[in-house]
């Protein structure tokens, strides 16, 4: 809770771009999901249930200005949003992109990364394609848009590693591992590619995609 309002106080004072301060909140939903993922499933499963409805709650309040916290509410979510967001969806698409290939995964273990889909899509590539891109990125995919070829081949590039470094640890614990490394490499350059391309919430999706991509 220290850390939200730490990053509220940024985003109200500072000139960095609402866009990579968000990048935030997904290195320390890396950091909080991954330990969870690999050695309490179970657990991460009921704390994502409850996060959700929390958020719900809260969204409730929020959209319906109930008093006295719903103003409150909106300025602090208003704080890290951009055009792409919804107005209705806020709280919601870091935690459920997450959550989602993690709740679809469940009760298969020959497809270990499937479960990471949003933690490493998200969580890794996402903010390495932001971060590279806004600080080293010349080249751009269009015109008109910001994102850059050095921000989405260093997205592509973190999650391959990511991977190489988590497969280890998921073999270490008793899953198996059925998937080539080419497949796994078309997936994480397909969903890169998207990202780069998607002028949308990017949150809501390309976890799907990518988790889709690793169950063929």
């Amino acid at each position: 809770m220290c850390i939200s309002f730490r990053f509220y106080n940024v985003s109200k004072n500072s000139k960095t771009q609402r866009i990579l301060l968000r990048k935030y909140y997904h290195l320390l939903a890396v950091s909080m999901f991954s330990p969870a993922l690999i050695f309490q499933p179970e657990f991460l499963d009921l704390a994502f249930g409850f996060a959700l409805a929390v958020f719900l709650a809260l969204e409730i309040i929020r959209v319906w200005k109930i008093w006295p916290f719903g103003k409150l509410i909106h300025q602090f979510m208003n704080a890290f949003t951009d055009h792409r967001d919804s107005d209705l969806l806020i709280p919601f698409s870091l935690l459920l992109g997450c959550a989602l290939p993690i709740w679809m995964s469940f009760g298969y273990n020959d497809r270990p990364l499937a479960p990471f889909a949003g933690i490493l899509s998200l969580g890794i590539g996402d903010t390495m394609a932001s971060v590279v891109g806004h600080k080293y990125g010349v080249l751009r995919w269009s015109k008109t848009g910001k994102k850059t070829i050095e921000g989405t081949a260093a997205g592509i590039t973190s999650v391959l590693v990511a991977c190489s470094v988590l497969l280890p640890l998921l073999a270490s614990t008793g899953y198996l591992w059925t998937q080539h490394w080419f497949s796994l490499l078309f997936a994480i350059t397909v969903s890169g590619l998207l990202e780069a391309y998607t002028t949308q919430l990017d949150n809501a999706f390309i976890p799907l995609v990518f988790y889709s991509l690793l169950c063929l």
